[in-house]
């Protein structure tokens, strides 16, 4: 949800920006934290491809403009076949769609437009006949308003009283008028208070209107959301990603039943964008992280009981870096064994422009993590998801396969959003076609700086009508016109493309050198980042990356990163300019713009 967090990405875009310059000045070149590990210790979540799946815009079955379970089902080939050992599914609850499914009525049943129960079911059971792990999307911080939940809550039925968070609110003196409890403001635009008639009081609800906040304060809430976990647990799936974590728990109110106001940032001059106040009272909360650990021991626990492999557990959270990392888990607590790695989106110049990136900027980026990840734990790597913009929009379509290349080649686990293997790239859609309610609480003017919808687009799937998406005469977003070449169908017939190139990455990172050896990285200049890995017994791998849009030459890459020996090229993209089986010579290499090859030690 890069959208949520533009004053987050700001300050930490001022904070890359000056360690770069330090950075420059001092060393470009680090030594990954993490030690190499045998293949003995290595989980399957470890050394898995995950690829995640937005089912609205990833294949309709039934006609209708809208994907589903069963196109799903009907594509679980196709992700055999790139590679891709688990994929984790944006939510399929029964939901009203104010959100598009992150606002759940029924967190027990899937949403009719996508299918049925049994219908899940069989995905279960299809992937499973395929090696594939199913990882579903939690939703913990609200529900929908429609929610059966809150309307026992609004009535105040017992045990239901306080299963949301509710306040009097108060009666300004001067005016005579109503006033929410305090200044908090929803991440949709506007405050986070809405006054419920019925009830009488204000609930909060940090997302949309339609999204009233859980109250995790009630130990029935904590009970009740490990109850969703269970049944779905018991229904097959390999883990969960957790949705927007650091909006969990807000501060309780003063003595005097107050909730204090949030200060300004000074970021922006608008009282309604959610980063116009620093949010210190509504998110990253000390508790979030312990509810967290508790998530994880109750994976753990079903493990121990019922058997079969790990059960995985991500985090979505744009938070400083300190308060991500303690989502590993500490000396006596395990975490989250994946806490989004979103230093690619909020890094450099933010979710909006990287295309100017320079080597410094990308190995700033990679440094970042790696150095602050805890002793023991296992790096990841998120290019791009249904909240940003598109990894070729944001970064340029002449990197699309350098940044494919990068992401796999890094230590640790790789997440694909769909269609980043084929190079999809957002599309403009006219404030008459926008779907998203980030963008639709906004207006016709300002709703581009806030819409996620332009890499929500249905997935491309051949050069037919509609991209074989869909068969219905209209889809629910528009359909990027580039889908005539950019689609699964004409890229695997071509000799080279975007996702032949990801393939053959995917291949070379089962390799045992790139799953568990060691890193070496290094901005040999402004324009070129490389990357050694290594493991004694196997062949040594470089990758070679030119970011910018400038030829270099007499490149000195052995140096940099002491690799000696010779070299021959394993994989490339059309930019290099050179073919797989040449021979290279790592102390003077000329690049051509954004070349990006991977080398073999021989």
């Amino acid at each position: 949800m890069a959208h949520l967090f533009k004053l987050l990405v700001t300050l930490l875009c001022l904070g890359l920006q000056c360690g770069l310059s330090q950075a420059a000045a001092v060393d470009l070149e680090s030594v990954s934290s993490s030690s190499s590990s045998s293949e003995a210790t290595r989980d399957w979540w470890q050394v898995a491809q995950f690829y995640q799946i937005y089912p609205r815009s990833f294949k309709d079955s039934n006609g209708d403009g809208i994907g589903d379970l069963q196109g799903i089902i009907s594509k679980l080939d196709y992700l055999k076949d790139l590679g891709v050992t688990a994929t984790w599914l944006s939510p399929i609850y029964t939901s009203p769609m104010a959100d598009f499914g992150y606002d759940i009525a029924d967190f027990f049943d899937i949403q009719a437009e996508y299918g049925t129960l049994t219908d899940f079911d069989e995905l279960i059971a299809a992937a499973n006949e395929r090696g594939l792990k199913i990882i579903l999307d939690f939703v913990p911080n609200h529900s929908s308003d429609e929610n059966v939940w809150f309307q026992k809550s609004v009535r105040r039925e017992k045990g239901y009283e306080d299963y949301y968070v509710w306040h009097d609110g108060y009666l300004n003196a001067t005016t005579g008028q109503r006033e929410p409890p305090s200044n908090w403001l929803q991440a949709f635009r506007g405050s986070a208070w809405e006054w419920n008639e019925q009830r009488g009081q204000y609930y909060l609800h940090q997302f949309a209107v339609k999204q009233p906040d859980l109250n995790y304060r009630n130990p029935a809430v904590v009970a009740q959301m490990k109850r969703v976990l269970t049944y779905w647990l018991d229904r097959g799936v390999a883990g969960f990603r957790i949705d927007a974590v650091p909006w969990c728990f807000e501060v309780v109110p003063d003595a005097q039943g107050r909730y204090p106001d949030e200060p300004l940032s000074g970021y922006t001059d608008d009282p309604d964008d959610s980063s116009y106040l620093k949010h210190i009272y509504t998110q990253d909360l000390p508790e979030t992280v312990d509810m967290v650990y508790q998530w994880r021991q109750l994976l753990d626990d079903y493990k121990r009981i019922h058997g079969g492999d790990t059960r995985v557990l991500m985090v979505e959270t744009y938070s400083g870096l300190d308060y991500v990392m303690q989502f590993y888990g500490n000396r006596t607590t395990k975490g989250a064994q994946i806490p989004f790695n979103f230093q690619f989106i909020v890094g450099g110049q933010g979710d909006k422009n990287n295309t100017q990136l320079n080597a410094v900027g990308f190995v700033k980026i990679i440094n970042s993590w790696l150095t602050q990840m805890p002793a023991g734990q296992t790096a990841n790597w998120v290019m791009g998801n249904h909240d940003q913009r598109r990894v070729g929009s944001r970064y340029g379509e002449d990197r699309i396969d350098l940044m494919n290349m990068l992401q796999m080649f890094l230590p640790g686990v790789s997440i694909t959003y769909q269609g980043e293997e084929l190079g999809m790239t957002d599309l403009d859609i006219s404030w008459e076609d926008t779907r998203d309610p980030a963008a639709c609480n906004s207006n016709e003017n300002i709703y581009e700086q806030f819409t996620r919808d332009p890499a929500r687009t249905p997935f491309q799937w051949s050069s037919e009508q509609n991209a074989g998406f869909s068969s219905n005469s209209t889809t629910w977003l528009p359909i990027n016109p580039n889908y005539v070449t950019v689609n699964v169908e004409t890229e695997s017939a071509a000799d080279s493309s975007h996702l032949k190139l990801y393939k053959l990455l995917v291949q070379l990172r089962q390799s045992k050198t790139l799953q568990y050896g060691a890193t070496r990285y290094a901005a040999v200049n402004d324009n070129v980042v490389a990357i050694k890995r290594s493991l004694s017994g196997q062949p040594t791998y470089v990758l070679v990356a030119n970011v910018l849009g400038t030829s270099v030459s007499g490149v000195d890459v052995a140096s940099a990163l002491y690799a000696s020996g010779s070299y021959k090229i394993t994989l490339l993209n059309p930019q290099a300019q050179a073919v797989v089986g040449a021979s290279v010579t790592l102390n003077s290499l000329s690049l051509p713009p954004y070349a990006a090859l991977i080398v073999e030690s021989v």
